[in-house]
């Protein structure tokens, strides 16, 4: 059976749509990447957070959230949880807000690793490498499309 925008069949239009087909597979990976962070108490997003800063060991807010592609009150929110608990420390110096590690945040990097490591395993029976490599150079070319025209559009 063919499959194009004319026809009637909505099954066949839903897997034609990117939108579409991307937004269930993110919620299908948000599923596995839930399961693999489960064990180290964090949400993914809060792991990858705390991974960066902890990898920098200081990071401007502003940017961990450029990094993350998360909008500033995500990033806050985000944060919140983790420096009420220690896992990082928040320094002002004038206009900026940056990131600091904390011994607590550091010594969750192994277990953050670990469950990166899993997700990632997760995907090997999946698709090959050569495939996964163009997944990520398409997607990256889609998003650093889509970045340039929100930059044109402001100015």
């Amino acid at each position: 059976m063919s499959c194009n925008y004319e026809s009637d069949d909505q099954e066949c239009k839903l897997n034609g749509c990117l939108f579409f087909t991307s937004t269930k597979l993110a919620r299908e990976f948000g599923k596995i990447a839930d399961e693999a962070f489960r064990k180290t108490g964090f949400s993914p997003s809060h792991a990858i957070l705390l991974y960066h800063v902890n990898l920098t060991g200081g990071i401007q807010q502003k940017e961990i959230g450029e990094i993350l592609h998360l909008t500033p009150s995500t990033i806050t929110r985000l944060l919140e949880r983790l420096e009420r608990k220690g896992f990082i420390a928040k320094k002002a110096e004038g206009k900026n807000v940056y990131l600091c590690t904390t011994p607590e945040g550091l010594a969750m990097q192994s277990e953050i690793i670990a469950a990166w490591n899993q997700l990632q395993d997760k995907y090997k029976d999946v698709l090959t490498e050569e495939e996964t490599r163009r997944f990520l150079e398409i997607s990256n070319k889609l998003l650093k499309s889509l970045d340039n025209r929100k930059s044109d559009k402001k100015i």
